[in-house]
């Protein structure tokens, strides 16, 4: 048995290489084109998309392990029915539940690296990603200097230029700002240029009007000016103001946060409690999985026609463990149910493999199939 226990384990270890690199390479890519938009498309380098393509990695492969552990499970234990390696072991005396073992085995292997991701990679890959949109941020360059669309640097401001020269001298701008409720203004320029100064860069106008429009609508005040300065790097430092996301902060301080935090985030404190203990439920979702997926495989037994209906089974179930971990995380976050419910979907998982594979050894015993053939 120790034998086959790591042949099992070997062939579900190799499959689970292959599936979690497809799914990754899937998931990623598809995140990568949007991302690709984002960055190019702002006038950042190559270099960059790459970095950022890198930092968010850890992320899509804390999401695509619990998946490719249950898809590595279904695939082994499907090819050992349809081969009849698993009826031989079961013919020999092994039952179902010393048949798991190297399963429950391969769900913890896996669960140990996203333990490591959860805790450790994915928030310090997210710091440093929101530290480098920052730094991306106070690069007017990249958010400004783009000829021919419309731009928003920042919440309530709008920019348009409609050609940049060669000197870098910026032709018929449009500027509307509406950060200030009390009143919308918008300017327009025949020329522009952007220039440092000791307080941050300023975009200096010429040959334009300003357009005062208060918020009933009813009144419209118009001025024009041969130069006008306006401060671009106030109005970056204000829409940098935010506060810490919850995503980047240690598990210890979301497990047991302070007044201080819950002030500092602007949330509450169930929702740093879930984001914390999350963190350590969420591996446990691949164990869940692989039991499933071994135990709906293998209450159907050999058959001819193979096993489509225990894999649809096992799809299903997984399908319903998600659900019920999306409901009861939303639940949790809103203070409706205590912490200690972030664990029950993955423990529910794990329940239902177990009572499948209780199933399957009960259908197996000796009088169970005696009273069959009667």
């Amino acid at each position: 048995m120790p034998r086959f226990d790591r042949y099992l384990l070997g062939q579900l270890t190799i499959l689970f290489g292959f599936f979690a690199l497809v799914l990754v390479s899937i998931y990623w890519v598809n995140r990568g084109v949007s991302l690709f938009e984002q960055i190019i498309g702002g006038g950042q380098s190559a270099l960059v998309f790459l970095e950022f393509a890198a930092l968010t990695l850890p992320n899509v492969i804390r999401l695509v392990l619990p998946i490719a552990a249950f898809a590595a499970t279904v695939y082994v234990i499907n090819r050992m029915i349809s081969e009849s390696e698993m009826v031989v072991m079961q013919a020999l005396g092994c039952s179902p539940w010393r048949l798991a073992r190297p399963v429950a085995a391969f769900g913890l292997l896996v669960a140990l690296p996203m333990l490591v991701l959860t805790h450790v990679l994915v928030p310090a890959s997210r710091a440093i990603l929101d530290e480098r949109r920052d730094e991306i941020s106070r690069d007017i360059a990249s958010q400004f200097l783009s000829e021919g669309q419309f731009l928003h640097p920042a919440r309530g401001i709008t920019f348009y230029i409609r050609e940049i020269t060669p000197a870098g001298e910026l032709r018929d701008i449009y500027l509307s700002d509406a950060t200030d409720p009390a009143v919308r203004v918008t300017y327009t320029a025949k020329r522009a240029v952007l220039v440092d100064s000791p307080s941050g860069p300023k975009l200096a106008m010429f040959e334009g009007m300003a357009q005062s429009l208060e918020p009933d609508g009813r009144r419209l005040a118009v001025g024009r000016f041969e130069d006008f300065v306006y401060d671009i790097a106030a109005l970056l430092d204000s829409a940098r103001m935010r506060p810490p996301k919850i995503e980047t902060l240690p598990t210890g301080d979301l497990i047991d946060p302070s007044p201080g935090l819950i002030a500092a985030t602007r949330e509450p404190r169930a929702v740093l409690l879930y984001e914390g203990h999350a963190r350590s439920s969420q591996p446990l979702l691949a164990v869940a999985g692989a039991l499933i997926g071994y135990g709906a495989l293998l209450i159907g037994g050999f058959s001819r026609f193979g096993v489509g209906r225990q894999v649809g089974l096992a799809i299903v179930l997984l399908i319903v463990v998600s659900f019920l971990d999306n409901a009861m995380g939303d639940l949790v976050r809103r203070g409706a149910l205590p912490w200690p419910m972030t664990y029950a979907p993955p423990l529910a998982g794990m329940a239902i493999g177990a009572a499948l594979i209780g199933l399957s050894a009960r259908r197996r015993r000796p009088g169970a199939a005696a009273g069959a053939a009667r």
